[in-house]
């Protein structure tokens, strides 16, 4: 999880709801039977308050660190439902997206990053992926953390997470004004899609299941969904 910077404002149709900062979009339920290991490995745990980022730097390896209106959180690296999610979607993007504007191979625009480090004194944020227009970033800075916020964020989130995620992420992302959000929920095969509105989140769409979806910014693509999520009946494995 390292890396990041950007903006955005152009909302191409209604949103079709409204949801505070602390958002409870509507959700679709996998009905389908089979059992799906959690995203994370227990051991999730929230740290002192007053964080300094020396906390960020002395964590474990295998943690991701985040602070957080003040507080350390570490979190273990993700479990195959949300490693999978992230890596498949990310790769979509980085495809059509991450390359030039007027590339021919994609529409392209955009800086699109995996686990990005962003700096948002006093919180350290990363999100599980994160993409800037070109426009407003031409070069990417070769750093280490990002204090420039993107155009857009996605967090996919497990039960683990969910009210971080969820809570105060969204508080943080809306004050910086970051305009496009996604929240993917691997275990419940869903997308929820929010653009911010002065003072709150509104809730733009949200899919479901494995149908191939266009969702903003980057409705210039189709994307297919039901490669985002493990085959029903995956077995846990216990780590």
């Amino acid at each position: 999880m390292r890396h990041s910077q950007l903006w955005l404002r152009r909302v191409k149709r209604k949103p079709t709801a409204v949801c505070g900062l602390v958002s409870s979009a509507r959700r679709y339920s996998l009905a389908r039977g089979g059992t799906v290991a959690p995203c994370y490995a227990p051991a999730m745990s929230a740290s002192r308050r007053n964080a300094t980022y020396d906390g960020v730097r002395n964590a474990p390896e295998h943690m991701v660190a985040e602070i957080l209106e003040g507080e350390l959180f570490l979190t273990p690296r993700p479990s195959s439902p949300h490693a999978n999610a992230a890596t498949v979607l990310g790769g979509e993007l980085n495809g059509a997206f991450h390359r030039p504007l007027g590339d021919p191979k994609g529409p392209g625009g955009w800086w699109i990053l995996f686990e990005p480090e962003l700096h948002f004194a006093p919180d350290v944020v990363v999100p599980d992926l994160a993409g800037w227009r070109r426009e407003r970033v031409p070069v990417l800075p070769n750093t280490a953390a990002f204090t420039t916020p993107p155009d857009w964020v996605c967090e996919v989130v497990a039960p683990e997470t969910a009210a971080r995620d969820r809570g105060r992420k969204l508080r943080v992302y809306a004050r910086e004004g970051i305009p496009h959000l996604w929240m993917v929920e691997p275990l419940h095969r869903t997308l929820e899609v929010y653009q911010l509105e002065p003072g709150h989140w509104v809730v733009a769409s949200a899919h479901g299941g494995d149908d191939p979806v266009r969702a903003v910014p980057f409705d210039a693509l189709e994307l297919e969904m039901a490669r985002w999520w493990l085959p029903t009946g995956t077995a846990v494995v216990a780590r």
